[in-house]
């Protein structure tokens, strides 16, 4: 989440006024993520957030999202749905953008999460992808392996001077995306899945996840890309030199309790992190390079993905 378009107070009141919402009491911007304008809005009927949809959406995938979200929540998904509007709408716009009213889902996200809470994520996870096989939409994952060579070309050797650490990042980095596509698979089972299942995007009560959130990577891909790039967000610590086996192990454990996957999927898991973790640091590097100086946003250090880069491609039985 972040804030890169502003909505004044009064722009925000008339909004409420399409829903039976009651009146706006409060509104504060969330600074973290980097993908749209987002806003905790409290009224007197209740809470909600508030997100306008940056240009990385494409306005074009907004109904795709929006019924992913009602089909999990029909079955019981702990994620946050649009709120319709008095006419039935859920997408309007708000200051020249694509917006949405969504339901507010209580919980925290943890920084470092424990065993227990990985391994409740991890089956979250499972039962997501277990609930979405009758879900008929199909979307194409805009940063799948197609995307990467093409944002590696635009971010080219701009990322050789991200840090003296890594001289050579650009030619490093064509080298392993060499690698990654040469030996992607073809044939998983496919279904939608998250793409983006990061600690901060799981609401967590104790060792209870309470909430999904931030669907607007959801796409059709392999199911155990989704675990691989959970497996890449939560089994590292913050600067991705350092893996943490216990977490790693627990949110295997919990995915593979409610969904078992077969050998081929087991064994594909290694390449699709390594492919994961080219994905993140690209659109890392690519933010780092790029994000407005006065935007209210965290950027995040792409480093931290390139180190799980080299850590994955040095581990090759790490998921064995």
């Amino acid at each position: 989440m972040a804030v890169y378009t502003h909505v004044s107070a009064e722009a925000l009141g008339d909004f409420l006024t399409r829903y039976d919402v009651g009146e706006l009491v409060s509104a504060k911007g969330i600074a973290e993520g980097v993908e749209n304008s987002n806003y905790l809005v409290d009224t007197t009927k209740g809470r909600f957030i508030l997100t306008l949809y940056e240009k990385r959406v494409d306005a074009a995938d907004l109904p795709f999202f929006m019924a992913l979200l009602n089909h999990l929540d029909a079955q019981g998904l702990p994620v946050p749905p649009a709120i319709k509007d008095r006419n039935g709408v859920e997408i309007q716009e708000l200051e020249g953008r694509p917006a949405c009213l969504i339901k507010f889902l209580p919980g925290v996200s943890v920084s470092h999460p424990t065993a227990a809470q990985a391994r409740s994520a991890g089956n979250a996870l499972a039962r997501l992808h277990i609930a979405a096989m009758d879900f008929a939409l199909e979307r194409p994952n805009s940063l799948g392996p197609k995307a990467w060579e093409e944002l590696a070309r635009q971010c080219g050797d701009s990322l050789d001077r991200i840090t003296p650490d890594f001289p050579d990042l650009y030619f490093d980095l064509l080298t392993e995306l060499d690698e990654v596509l040469d030996g992607w698979p073809e044939g998983l089972p496919r279904t939608a899945i998250h793409a983006d299942l990061f600690p901060d995007n799981v609401l967590m009560r104790g060792n209870d996840v309470a909430g999904l959130i931030d669907f607007y990577f959801a796409c059709t891909d392999f199911r155990a890309y989704d675990l691989a790039v959970m497996h890449t967000a939560w089994a590292f610590d913050t600067n991705g030199a350092a893996l943490d086996a216990g977490i790693g192990a627990a949110l295997l454990e919990g995915y593979l309790d409610a969904c078992p996957l077969p050998p081929d999927e087991r064994a594909a898991l290694h390449i699709l992190a390594r492919g994961a973790c080219i994905r993140f640091f690209l659109t890392r590097a690519w933010d780092w390079l790029n994000t407005p100086a006065d935007a209210l946003v965290t950027r995040k250090d792409p480093l931290a993905y390139w180190r799980r880069t080299r850590w994955y491609e040095a581990n090759p039985a790490c998921f064995a």
